[in-house]
């Protein structure tokens, strides 16, 4: 295939534009500049945030797949499909279970109520729902049904440049107890980022379009399994103090943020956790153990000398050592 990925030089883009790669197919990535893309691809020098001016590098070219994440303005989406509708075959849009309607209830499927108000012509400061639920529109307007809209939840495994993971493996990595968040067997949803990239490839070469929840199934892994695993492949004397979640929030813990992953009971855990994946499972999904992911992970993190990569546009997570030393003071105390 002649694939053209618009970005793919971090994260899930490039766990695409690698895996392409290794199947021979013929890959461009339009990019910034910032981070040399995977070797092995062609490059294509562009801003798509100035408009017409920053697509020019994509005015000449035919491919048979192009891969987009963008999560900013809906409107970059609308001027680079546009642009390609008619020198590609398939659009794959990566996006987000976001775009559901908050509250989003258990076993939710992909016909599930979406956020409104969202449009491809948004500019910048829309909401990353809104922003994500324009970019798919923008997608669907330029390919019908030759896009593909891949809605993601949480998503691991080496390269994540948002800090999650990485962040549990740093901190059970230095030892000593550990504020872990109950309970312990409570389920995660999520997937690694180069089990999404094949994925969309497959599904690329098969012709899918609409859309598809493309996460693990709901309890494919547990918070213990990952945060043991954790422990196991950083070799150290980590102690996990599962703590419980009431008393987390009392103590003034964010969940998803101070404590990456974790989410309490409650309806943004309903939405992010207890999704309907069967659709992309029944067209091929497959997702690795949660072991796996966070053995690789690790490898990675160790090449970097343990310091992730971090996307601008995201906060910094972790909870913050004088917390955590205050919570295990009064779990040790209880």
């Amino acid at each position: 295939m002649k694939i053209l990925m618009l970005g793919g030089t971090e994260f899930v883009g490039r766990a695409v534009t690698e895996a392409a790669l290794s199947r021979g197919s013929q890959v461009t990535v339009f990019h910034r500049g910032r981070h040399a893309p995977p070797p092995g691809a062609r490059a294509l020098i562009g801003d798509r945030t100035t408009g017409a001016a920053g697509l020019a590098a994509l005015t000449e070219g035919t491919w048979d797949l192009v891969v987009d994440t963008w999560s900013g303005a809906p409107s970059a989406v609308r001027d680079a499909a546009g642009l390609l509708a008619g020198r590609a075959g398939h659009f794959t849009y990566v996006s987000s279970r976001s775009v559901y309607a908050h509250p989003a209830a258990p076993g939710l499927t992909e016909e599930g109520p979406l956020v409104a108000g969202a449009s491809p012509d948004a500019g910048a400061g829309v909401s990353y729902a809104l922003a994500k639920r324009g970019g798919e529109l923008a997608a669907l307007e330029a390919f019908g049904d030759r896009a593909l809209l891949a809605r993601a939840g949480l998503i691991l495994g080496p390269g994540e440049n948002v800090g999650r993971l990485p962040w549990w493996l740093n901190r059970t990595a230095r030892g000593g107890p550990v504020i872990a968040p109950g309970p312990r067997d409570s389920g995660l949803q999520f997937i690694d980022a180069r089990d999404l990239a094949d994925w969309l490839l497959d599904a690329a070469a098969e012709g899918l379009g609409g859309a598809y929840n493309t996460v693990s199934p709901p309890g494919h892994a547990s918070m213990g399994e990952l945060l043991d695993a954790c422990v196991q492949v950083t070799g150290s004397r980590a102690e996990l103090r599962w703590t419980d979640p009431d008393d987390l929030l009392a103590a003034g813990v964010e969940p998803w943020t101070d404590l990456p992953v974790w989410l309490p009971a409650g309806e943004l855990r309903d939405t992010l956790y207890r999704g309907d994946t069967r659709k992309a499972h029944a067209a091929g999904l497959r997702c690795r153990p949660v072991g796996e992911t966070v053995a690789d992970t690790w490898a990675w993190l160790c090449e970097r000398g343990g310091v992730a990569p971090r996307r601008p546009d995201r906060p910094a997570l972790g909870l913050d050592t004088l917390t955590e030393a205050k919570l295990l003071a009064a779990v040790g105390s209880a």
